[in-house]
């Protein structure tokens, strides 16, 4: 990257990191192209991302060894609870988990594992985006090293929906440099264990108000339409199905920029 003068203004400064990020964006737009998101609500669906889940904890010693070969937990079946699988050319390569946390239901897995600190201020008002249980098939998160943005998308695309005070994020303390650089996440506890899990979390928060617009600029492949928002989040109505797979929308509006 390219060294900022010392000179330029805070709106150069701006459009010099977007140009830096050009050809990485075109990238993920292009890679897009060929990603479908799909809710995953019953069936073979949740079977194959408990598995993933699985595998990839496994593989770098999350969890321990289970004759399930599945990891999942009491918050999958929370009414504010979305899972999602990330299919590349129709194959599984990514899963996470959403929660939309607030006072009407402010239950999610991080609200719990630090009570402490958010179930005070989610009393007060505030509400949370909390993903968790992301993980990623293991050859193809070496073949598509931008994979954690494209599962990430969703994160940013709950916070245009649900405009939330905070998103969340409990990580191991090895990735908070990633979240701080994309979403300008700051730590807001101590790390605590996390059930099911081997390692203690770090709990990190980026409050949306200050930072989402800044992110989604910077990064324009986050970008997302309404019509997307509502068919990832917003639950049918009583007789009503949802589309098997929703298709990314960043390239319309990025086109139109």
């Amino acid at each position: 990257m390219r060294d900022i003068k010392p000179n330029m203004t805070a709106n150069d400064s701006r459009a010099h990191e977007t140009e830096v990020h050009a050809p990485f964006t075109r990238n993920i737009l292009a890679l897009l192209e060929k990603v479908e998101y799909r809710v995953c609500e019953s069936g073979e669906d949740l079977e194959a991302i408990y598995r993933l889940r699985y595998n990839s904890y496994l593989d770098v010693g999350m969890v321990k060894p289970d004759a399930s070969r599945m990891v999942t937990d009491k918050y999958d079946e929370m009414p504010n609870s979305y899972r999602f699988g990330v299919f590349h050319e129709g194959q599984l390569v990514s899963t996470i988990r959403l929660h939309y946390a607030s006072p009407e239901f402010p239950v999610s897995p991080s609200t719990e594992v630090f009570a402490e600190e958010l179930a005070p201020r989610v009393a007060a008002g505030e509400s949370f985006i909390d993903p968790s249980r992301f993980a990623a098939d293991l050859q193809w998160s070496t073949q598509l090293r931008v994979l954690p943005y494209i599962t990430l998308r969703l994160a940013v695309v709950a916070c245009k929906y649900f405009n939330p005070t905070y998103c969340l994020t409990a990580i191991k303390e090895e990735h908070a440099a990633f979240y701080h650089r994309i979403f300008r996440s700051v730590q807001a506890a101590e790390p605590r264990m996390y059930p099911g899990l081997t390692m203690p979390v770090h709990l990190y928060q980026s409050r949306c108000s200050e930072n989402m617009e800044d992110t989604i600029r910077r990064f324009p492949f986050f970008r997302s339409t309404a019509f997307e928002q509502r068919m990832l989040f917003q639950r049918p109505a009583r007789g009503e199905t949802r589309p098997l797979t929703i298709l990314p929308t960043a390239k319309y509006l990025s086109n139109a920029a």
